[in-house]
């Protein structure tokens, strides 16, 4: 294999930076960020599920910050509409022609918060922008910005007042990841206020044309012929073990490629290991799966099932 060039370690260096920024912000959730930041330079879209006030809506305003990229927020409520989202059209008196107004959907990083607050129409309005970065309004198409991230929040299922994603909104979504809470040390400095005034600190590591150029970059990385079975291997032990009700689609198969090349980059490698796929297994399976009845009567969790998916595949060495 060929030597890692000066770009490539140009890159690496700028995301090294990336993540430090947005730690100084999101205290001891190292992982959660590295993790969040290989689905944003791989190209996918990030939902968190978890409790209010873990900081999941300043994760992602930190990371807009830090990589230079036009950002807004809606707050998902039962009366947000679609036209809200995607745009519509209006009546221009002076002209007498309809004008498109463009919708909050047009920037490069969309915080949906609390996305599973609203109506299953309002959340449909993302279907076409997560997977193909256009919206069609009245039979005309716009592309988006790029690039187009979509970071989604939502509290627990059964929390009053949601109601569960479909399907098919949750299989466009690269990864799903939790907040937890923090740890006790990073829990006093919250309490000391030591961390509310640094997110107007953070500063821009990146633009958005060198995000952009990272993810063609990352496109290139090698994955061995070991790597693709690997993968493909443990999608498809979804769909016949006995752990699962549901199994994960191919999209999910793709999802998994990608961002395991984009956690090579993070770790200055130009090839994909099996640790790479481990490392973010669960997090793109685990939402994309259902469990059996035997499974959760066997009071096994999601991440319990997929570290015994893990256990049961055996993983290539190269």
């Amino acid at each position: 294999m060929s030597t890692v060039t000066e770009e490539q370690r140009r890159y690496q260096s700028l995301l090294m930076a990336v993540q430090d920024e947005v730690n100084k912000v999101i205290r001891g959730k190292e992982d959660v960020v590295e993790r969040v930041l290989a689905a944003v330079i791989s190209g996918g879209h990030i939902l968190m599920e978890d409790i209010p006030g873990v900081g999941k809506t300043t994760l992602a305003t930190t990371f807009a910050r830090a990589l230079s990229l036009d950002y807004k927020r809606v707050q998902f409520t039962p009366d947000v509409l679609p036209s809200d989202i995607v745009g519509f059209s209006m009546y221009n008196n002076r002209t007498g022609e309809f004008e498109y107004r463009p919708g909050s959907i047009f920037c490069n990083l969309f915080l949906a918060d609390e996305i599973n607050r609203t109506s299953p129409k309002t959340q449909s309005a993302l279907l076409e922008v997560m997977e193909e970065q256009h919206v069609t309004v009245e039979s005309v198409t716009r592309e988006l910005p790029d690039p187009f991230i979509v970071i989604a929040t939502e509290n627990p299922t059964g929390s009053s007042g949601t109601q569960m994603l479909p399907e098919s909104q949750l299989d466009r979504f690269m990864i799903c990841v939790s907040m937890g809470y923090p740890a006790h040390a990073d829990a006093v400095s919250i309490l000391k206020g030591e961390s509310s005034h640094l997110i107007s600190q953070v500063r821009p590591v990146l633009t958005a044309e060198e995000l952009c150029a990272i993810r063609r970059g990352t496109e290139n990385i090698f994955v061995h012929e070991s790597i693709y079975e690997y993968i493909v291997t443990l999608v498809e032990e979804t769909r016949r073990n006995e752990m699962f009700e549901m199994g994960a689609s191919p999209r999910a198969t793709i999802a998994l490629l990608r961002i395991a090349r984009a956690m090579a980059v993070l770790h200055g490698r130009e090839y994909v290991t099996a640790q790479d796929v481990q490392m973010v297994m669960a997090d793109v399976l685990g939402h994309r799966v259902k469990r059996s009845a035997r499974t959760k009567a066997d009071g096994l969790t999601m991440v319990q099932t997929m570290q015994r998916l893990q256990q049961q595949v055996k993983a290539p060495r190269i």
